[in-house]
């Protein structure tokens, strides 16, 4: 992979939160491409490979997973790879390195849950993520207002505490967690967990804009997008960035070469975001 001199972090001049933001204003697509892949899914070494095809195909972000053994956010197939991860060996320490090798090359947005983060304690957990190169931190089981020292140690390392919001998000809540969103909005385009879905083009318009009045954050849609078609539905309807998750997971699980059938896979969504002619 060769190295973005403007995106590098830890050793760079950059901070995770503008190599965020320098990825989705420089994404040459409609909307930036966000893949995600769960860490040490088949292997660890599976885990670069992918996440280097996911880069040479077109990604601008990589959320990385972290696996564990109660992801009350993710649908079926990517709790069965995090399931699979563990039983293999994968660890903290193992994921990190995954990070490690793909962040000279892109942002790497870590998603972890709450007890990862406080086990070793929040500032150690994050000074750890910053000398890995990751650029953001996703815990989706901790609300806003709760974790004051995870949003601190953040502040401190220069890393993007991304919020995530739901259709079912007061209007209330949804202006606070604007407000306090750095590096993107996480935004959630249906009710329930991780996964596929055949129709969605209807609801984006309304969630993305709901979203984007809350914020001056990107505002990056995720869970249930799946094709090219999505994708686009995705960028017509006004979000900053598309997060593809449970698809590509299940091609890296279906498939004798992981890396080239999830790259072939991400390139679709990429050639999906490039802008019209």
């Amino acid at each position: 992979m060769r190295e973005r001199p403007e995106q590098q972090n830890g050793t760079g001049s950059s901070n995770g939160v503008e190599r965020i933001a320098a990825a989705f204003a420089q994404t040459g697509k409609r909307a930036a491409l966000m893949p995600y892949l769960m860490g040490g899914y088949p292997t660890l070494a599976d885990s670069i490979r992918i996440g280097e095809a996911c880069v040479g195909a077109g990604a601008d972000i990589i959320e990385l997973g972290m696996p564990y053994s109660d992801p009350l956010a993710d649908g079926p197939v990517i709790h069965a790879a995090g399931t699979e991860a563990l039983k293999a060996g994968a660890n903290v320490a193992g994921v990190l390195e995954v990070a490690r090798a793909l962040a000279g090359s892109v942002p790497v947005v870590l998603m972890c849950y709450a007890n990862m983060v406080y086990a070793p304690g929040a500032e150690a957990f994050v000074e750890r993520l910053e000398k890995t190169g990751v650029s953001g931190l996703i815990v989706p089981d901790l609300p806003l207002g709760e974790g004051p020292e995870v949003a601190r140690a953040c502040g401190e390392q220069g890393l993007a505490l991304v919020p995530l919001v739901a259709p079912t998000t007061t209007p209330e809540r949804l202006a606070a967690i604007g407000a306090s969103a750095r590096g993107f909005m996480y935004t959630v385009s249906v009710v329930g967990t991780t996964g596929e879905r055949a129709e969605l083009g209807e609801r984006f318009v309304q969630v993305v804009q709901r979203a984007k009045a809350s914020t001056a954050a990107p505002v990056a849609l995720g869970f249930g997008i799946s094709t090219p078609e999505h994708a686009r539905q995705a960028a017509r309807a006004g979000a900053d960035g598309v997060i593809v998750g449970t698809r590509l997971v299940r091609a890296a699980g279906e498939a004798s070469d992981p890396a080239g059938a999830v790259g072939a896979v991400v390139g679709e969504l990429a050639a999906g975001l490039a802008p019209p002619i």
